[in-house]
């Protein structure tokens, strides 16, 4: 028991340190913890009501296993903070998801407790087959591996991958199952179902005590243990007869339901569970945003907690002046498509478990038979859009840039092989912020550019994000990608009618006579504000907006071949492969001598921060651009200033 008088949470700065804690005072440990992500939450938002709602497991996970020899792998990590915290990382957990600080996700280089590192939903499976098996070949005496997968994650193809093999397998490994029926919206499809008739059914919950009974004895009866863990198998094979279990049909040994927020029970239950060799899947019931009311009851909003608010209120904090903000990209998407929709109605909308944060729950909310959440299951949403387009449909296949990453084969197999009218809107496309390099959109450009039949296009603005998109669902246009970044642009008139815009044609925005800038996507923005500022300077130069990536304006690049010699590109995608590439490509075969700088998003992995640091560090903000024009047409000038 604690008795210094001392918080018990900064008795921990490892997980060692918890073995000096009775089971008792982790109840108090985990009201601790709780208290401080929301206190740290509260100033500096980050994801929330998913570390919230695996406290006590967290806890229990760290009390029990030996960590880090012994190895758990977070699904995603959005549930990761309070590992984090007591895994030597509280002192520094302010800087969370800020630029050269701690990531907001669980990262291998960054600690050697974080077994492997996370970012995008359902790889937790796999990776612990992974470890365990690498355990096993190096024969790494009683080591144990757990993963922790929330619901919402068990949706995605590859974690039934990982099940299909670890069951062939057969390695002594633990799956936790956080059942919270939440990714960032409410989970759908027919695991939700399944999952909640296992929590209901009175079979289960039956047979439940008597067979927590029995595990509960097996660490004090030594000899009698092989008999009490058939006796325990028998069991729960006599629950299967009665209602069939997916995972034992898969070789695990299922557990569960049980109460994720008793820090004891589930101590004691993961200690005795060690002592079972092989496959193993605990059904763990957790609530998203558990002990902050507000988190609780809108568990979508407070999934990333939504700016800074009062830690005791739950009252969000204002932030910046009265004046109306520009809508955001995803917004005038939804909105847009909700429009379209009502004038072609074979118009559908589809999202993998994104409905809230690209704005497709609007159309859900309007035309629920036409919209559809296929849960975590990019490539699925791909193909299934590829079916519906087969038959005439025109499906606007909504995923996050970094995302679309994991559907890359069915986007060549399934969409462009057939050359269908499949319109893709990679949203989050350049650098997102704080979620870092697991989730900026900097490689799409590049390897949707590598795709046959498909056209790629970048709005300047949201308007037009919308002249695109109703471009996009006219006949005959093949697939069709559409990429714009996170948050806002500038007003528009929503009066304004959409017009098509010829696939391929850009635009010039404004003349000049020594450099010539060619932007893709919102960076054009970037450049229209450094020509502003070399216009002060007397520097003249001209903006060219390509619109397209492929096809590119030939065009339009002829006369930039023909009039200049210094180019620079800007775009927020990778420089390699991307749009500076097709523009050196282009000058190349034509055999025009330009000098080209490209400014993008280099040949690394960024880190997290605020998008407009990171614009920054990269060398193409407006700043960036300024400067780099100010380099060719003023050397000496650029030079001596350093």
């Amino acid at each position: 028991m604690n008795s210094t008088g001392d918080s018990l949470l900064r008795q921990i700065q490892y997980p060692g340190d918890l073995k000096a804690l009775g089971e008792v005072d982790l109840i108090e440990l985990s009201k601790e913890l709780r208290k401080f992500i929301i206190d740290e939450a509260s100033v500096n938002p980050g994801h929330f009501g998913a570390s919230l709602g695996v406290v006590e497991l967290t806890v229990a996970l760290h009390y029990v296993y030996n960590t880090p020899y012994d190895k758990i792998v977070w699904d995603v990590g959005h549930q990761a903070y309070g590992h984090k915290i007591l895994t030597g990382r509280r002192d520094v957990f302010h800087t969370n998801r800020k630029l050269n600080g701690i990531s907001g996700f669980p990262s291998m280089s960054e600690s050697k407790y974080d077994a492997f590192g996370v970012g995008h939903a359902s790889t937790s499976i796999s990776a612990a087959l992974g470890l365990a098996k690498s355990g096993e070949l190096q024969d790494f005496k009683n080591r144990h591996v757990v993963a922790v997968i929330g619901d919402g994650a068990m949706t995605g193809g590859i974690a039934f991958e990982g099940l299909n093999n670890v069951g062939v397998e057969r390695s002594n490994l633990l799956v936790i199952l956080n059942d919270n029926n939440m990714a960032i919206d409410p989970n759908v499809g027919a695991l939700k179902e399944y999952l909640l008739d296992i929590t209901t059914s009175r079979t289960y919950n039956r047979l439940k005590n008597e067979v927590w009974n029995l595990l509960g004895k097996i660490s004090k009866l030594g000899a009698n243990y092989q008999r009490l863990a058939s006796q325990l198998e028998s069991a729960i094979k006599t629950a299967v007869l009665q209602q069939s279990n997916f995972f034992e049909a898969l070789n695990f040994r299922y557990f569960g339901p049980v109460d994720g927020h008793d820090v004891v029970y589930l101590t004691k239950l993961l200690a005795d569970m060690k002592h079972i060799e092989g496959p193993k899947l605990l059904h763990v019931v957790t609530k998203k945003g558990k002990g902050f009311s507000q988190a609780e009851k809108d568990q979508t909003t407070w999934h990333r907690a939504p700016g800074t608010f009062d830690k005791d209120t739950g009252q969000l904090h204002k932030v910046g002046s009265d004046t109306p903000k520009p809508p955001k990209y995803q917004d005038v998407f939804g909105h847009t498509l909700v429009e379209l929709a009502e004038r072609n109605d074979k118009i559908v909308g589809i999202t993998p478990a994104m409905p809230t944060g690209s704005s497709m729950n609007i159309m859900m909310q309007k035309m629920p038979s036409r919209a559809f959440d296929v849960g975590i299951a990019e490539q699925h949403a791909v193909t299934f859009s590829a079916g519906l387009a087969s038959d005439g449909v025109v499906p606007f296949c909504n995923i996050y840039s970094t995302f679309m990453q994991r559907a890359y084969d069915q986007v060549v197999h399934d969409v462009a092989l057939q050359n269908l009218n499949v319109v893709f809107c990679l949203d989050r496309a350049g650098l997102v912020g704080g979620d870092g390099a697991t989730h900026h959109g900097a490689l799409d450009l590049a390897y949707m550019r590598a795709v046959p039949n498909m056209t790629i296009a970048a709005p300047m603005n949201e308007m037009e994000l919308r002249n695109m998109m109703f471009t996009a669902q006219l006949s005959d246009k093949g697939p069709f990608t559409i990429r714009y970044p996170r948050g806002r642009g500038v007003n528009i008139n929503w009066q304004q009618p959409m017009q098509e815009i010829p696939v391929g044609r850009g635009r010039k925005l404004s003349s000049g006579d020594e450099v010539a800038i060619l932007t893709i996507g919102h960076p054009g923005n970037f450049a229209r504000q450094a020509i502003q500022k070399l216009a002060t300077e007397g520097i003249s130069v001209a903006h060219y907006d390509l619109r397209f990536l492929k096809p590119l304006d030939e065009e339009l690049l002829h006369e930039v071949g023909q009039h200049y010699h210094h180019v620079i590109t800007v775009e927020d995608g990778t420089i390699i492969g991307g749009m500076g590439t097709a523009v050196m490509e282009f000058m190349a075969e034509h055999q025009y001598r330009v000098r080209i700088r490209k400014l993008g998003i280099p040949d690394r992995f960024i880190e997290h921060g605020q998008p407009e640091e990171l614009h920054k560090k990269c060398g193409f903000d407006a700043e960036g651009i300024f400067q780099a024009v100010r380099s060719i047409v003023k050397p000496q000038v650029f030079s001596n200033a350093g």
